[in-house]
């Protein structure tokens, strides 16, 4: 027995006639059941997903505040022909479906799938350039030729891609999975007299010997019938004059790949002289026409979604920062994060060179709410779109920016981040900012993420503590989890669920911040330090005012 045959003889399915025959050739995949290798349909979803369309996701509401379009503009750039922005949108409801997409992750980071896989893409990229270039040709033989082209590459793409993975078993159930359907696919009849038909076609064609005659204003095109090669003989009366290597004279043809009026005038007096060869051409073309497999198409599609992430990753790793794949639960709220960033502001940082600062942060217990204080541009905001950021890539099924992480896996996330007042409507920000808040608690569920930015700065702090308690203590009430940037210090002890982080400034700077963010009581200097500022009267803007 072949290692091949000894690995995966899955291309049995096609054949077995009962149910425990596939179960039997299953045992040498790992991870995949008879009935897996028979039904797979996606490197994205679980089988038992709730059949959500991800193509018809839009961007959540949330994505801007957390600069999570930035990262996946970033993550997508140079793959707009698979459309990967969707992927990315909706966020998974299971920890089974998410461990999925992990597995997938973690079978394509061992360089020999990965290339494999690319170069895959790589071959379905040039399938779909030559049967698009196929389409807009005008002549009809010529966009024949690139069909059958297209055919062929596809069916050595296939059975190439087979190959490899063979060569790297994948572990994963998605990976594993196609895998499966992909060996019984390349063994069935049907691929196997497609792509033998293709490959006898193109030996046809190729074998066709013609002569032309070309002379004053016309060109015969006629059957070859052993006539000696002219050229041949010129160049074997001239040899013997040759002083050196001679300057090339060859005909140099236009790459262009339409063919001119005398170039189809030449092929289609050919077709007449060999009409077997070309009807039975065009016959395989129009036989095949839907040659490109709907399942082998979505995973060349869908598998780029790792592929786009792993590669995005790569320079932040390559610059220090860290990556892990998070262990997600649908049940305990107990979170613990270490060394987490800000993947949108480390693109920049990492771009400049500069030094990204990491946190850390963990809930225990009935903890629930994390309240965050501080002076103004030390990090806070930061903070909060890291921790939404971390929460929406982990429910992508991604690694997650942070040396390890432990996340509860939410069902929707809301954000409230200050926005400009809307001169229109006539209502004020207010007004709005309430509005937007009444909206969000009523559609929130015990298993929501809010991360909340500064709310009510645009009222008095007398009004904005009362408001933002009446925020907090609903939150509090759903038992939901939340991040709440604040200038307000008395939010901190609001509930034996909420903790305080703050951020920090250098002890012998006030003025510099490190933006680290610790767990510790609040200074009561932010709210104050705030106003200072606003109205340029920190010591430091005194002295500079006073020095001039």
């Amino acid at each position: 027995m072949s290692r091949r045959e000894n690995f995966l003889p899955n291309r049995a399915f096609a054949d077995a006639r009962d149910g425990q025959a596939a179960a039997e050739f299953c045992e040498f995949l790992p991870g995949v059941s008879a009935a897996a290798s028979t039904t797979f349909r996606s490197v994205l979803t679980v089988a038992s997903d709730d059949g959500h369309a991800l193509d018809d996701s839009e961007p959540p509401a949330f994505f801007r505040d957390l600069n999570l379009d930035q990262v996946v503009a970033s993550i997508t750039s140079g793959k707009q022909e698979y459309n990967l922005a969707p992927f990315f949108h909706y966020s998974l409801k299971t920890v089974e479906a998410v461990e999925y997409r992990q597995d997938v992750m973690r079978d394509l980071k061992d360089p020999r799938r990965l290339e494999a896989v690319e170069a895959f893409a790589k071959d379905l990229r040039s399938v779909r350039e030559r049967i698009a270039q196929a389409a807009k040709f005008h002549y009809k033989l010529q966009g024949l030729a690139w069909s059958l082209d297209a055919i062929e590459v596809y069916g050595a793409a296939a059975k190439q891609l087979l190959s490899s993975l063979l060569a790297a078993p994948p572990r994963s159930a998605g990976l594993s999975g196609f895998l499966g359907y992909l060996d019984a696919y390349v063994g069935s009849p049907a691929f196997q007299k497609m792509t033998a038909d293709a490959t006898a076609l193109k030996a046809s064609l190729a074998s066709i010997r013609y002569r032309l005659t070309v002379g004053l204003g016309f060109i015969t095109v006629s059957a070859y019938s052993g006539e000696p090669d002219y050229g041949a003989e010129i160049q074997a009366a001239f040899g013997k004059f040759s002083q050196g290597t001679a300057a090339d004279h060859a005909f140099k043809f236009n790459e262009y790949p339409q063919m001119n009026h005398i170039e189809a005038g030449i092929l289609n007096r050919v077709a007449l002289l060999f009409p077997d060869i070309f009807v039975e051409l065009e016959d395989f073309v129009t036989r095949n026409a839907g040659f490109l497999d709907p399942t082998v198409s979505r995973f060349d599609r869908e598998v780029q979604f790792y592929v786009a992430y792993l590669a995005h990753t790569r320079r932040f790793i390559e610059a220090g920062l860290p990556f892990c794949f998070p262990t997600l639960s649908a049940e305990s709220k107990e979170e613990r994060v270490s060394r987490c960033y800000d993947l949108a502001l480390a693109q920049k940082i990492v771009d400049a060179k500069q030094e990204t600062v990491a946190n850390d942060y963990f809930l225990n217990g009935s903890e629930r709410i994390i309240i965050v204080s501080g002076p103004n541009q030390g990090g806070k905001t930061t903070f909060a779109r890291t921790f939404g950021q971390l929460h929406h890539l982990a429910a992508l099924g991604c690694p997650v920016p942070a040396e390890s992480a432990r996340l509860f896996l939410f069902d929707r996330m809301f954000t409230h981040f200050e926005k400009e007042e809307d001169m229109h409507n006539l209502r004020g920000k207010l007004y709005d900012d309430l509005t937007r808040l009444r909206q969000t608690l009523s559609d929130a569920t015990s298993n929501s993420i809010f991360v909340l930015n500064e709310i009510f700065n645009s009222t008095s702090l007398e009004d904005a503590i009362f408001l933002s308690t009446k925020v907090l203590t609903s939150i509090v009430a759903l038992d939901a989890l939340c991040v709440c940037v604040t200038f307000i210090d008395e939010l901190a002890s609001l509930s034996p669920t909420t903790v305080s982080m703050a951020s920090n400034v250098k002890p012998d700077n006030l003025a510099q911040r490190t933006f680290k963010i610790t767990r510790r009581p609040p200074d009561g200097l932010a709210y104050a330090l705030s106003v200072a500022e606003k109205y340029r009267l920190t010591y430091r803007q005194l002295a500079e005012r006073l020095s001039r």
